[in-house]
């Protein structure tokens, strides 16, 4: 029963992730439009990938999970392509003006002091983690200089907040149910939760009845 239900949390996360990142791109697509869409996050979140998969070269788990691995990583290239190529007329560079080195560095300079194990994969993974707590942020950052978020650009936000908040809604019941915790991941998963609260109040409250989302200044 433990074993089925963390099955299935952690299938609804995976879902909920890959519906975040499948009306990204209808988003960019249909409308032919990058605005509203922070580039800095989307890098970011490539680094994410990328960093985090990469035992995948060496480990094998499962079928699902590799191709799992190769949507997440192919997805984020393609989306910073429509982006910074293709659709680079429409995307908005005055905005979009976060440092994310500031995200960066400390990211990697935290892994390398505080995981599980010193070596190359495990670092990387650790770093991967932490980055994508905060990787949203210039995105969020972005909605704030603009005052307001068009609905599906919400959705995607909002999908993407419920991927993580439905992974720590697993490591919580995992420790409870069978005393399994990972307290790095525990941690960058509440922290990424927790900057997503405000947002999932407003979409609560003005997304989900017609209105637009505006994020305070």
């Amino acid at each position: 029963m433990s074993l089925q239900y963390t099955k299935n949390v952690r299938l609804a996360g995976d879902l909920s992730h890959l519906l975040a990142i499948i009306l990204l791109l209808i988003k960019i697509w249909k409308t032919i439009s990058c605005a509203g869409i922070s580039g800095k996050s989307q890098i970011l979140f490539m680094v994410v990938y990328i960093s985090r998969y990469l035992d995948m070269v060496t480990t094998f788990i499962s079928v699902y999970n590799t191709c799992m691995k190769v949507v997440f990583i192919s997805s984020s290239i393609a989306t910073i392509y429509l982006m910074y190529v293709k659709f680079k007329a429409t995307y908005d560079h005055n905005h979009d003006s976060f440092r994310i080195e500031f995200l960066l560095v400390p990211c990697f300079v935290l892994a390398l002091l505080i995981n599980a194990s010193f070596d190359a994969i495990e670092v990387m993974w650790t770093f991967s983690i932490y980055l994508e707590a905060v990787a949203i942020l210039p995105q969020l950052f972005l909605v704030s200089k603009t005052g307001e978020a068009e609905s599906i650009t919400s959705h995607y936000l909002f999908a993407l907040g419920s991927y993580r908040a439905l992974y720590l809604l697993n490591w919580i019941y995992r420790y409870y149910a069978e005393g399994h915790y990972d307290l790095i991941a525990i941690f960058a998963g509440a922290i990424q939760t927790i900057l997503y609260c405000d947002f999932f109040y407003l979409y609560i409250t003005k997304v989900l009845k017609g209105k637009k989302l505006q994020l305070p200044a």
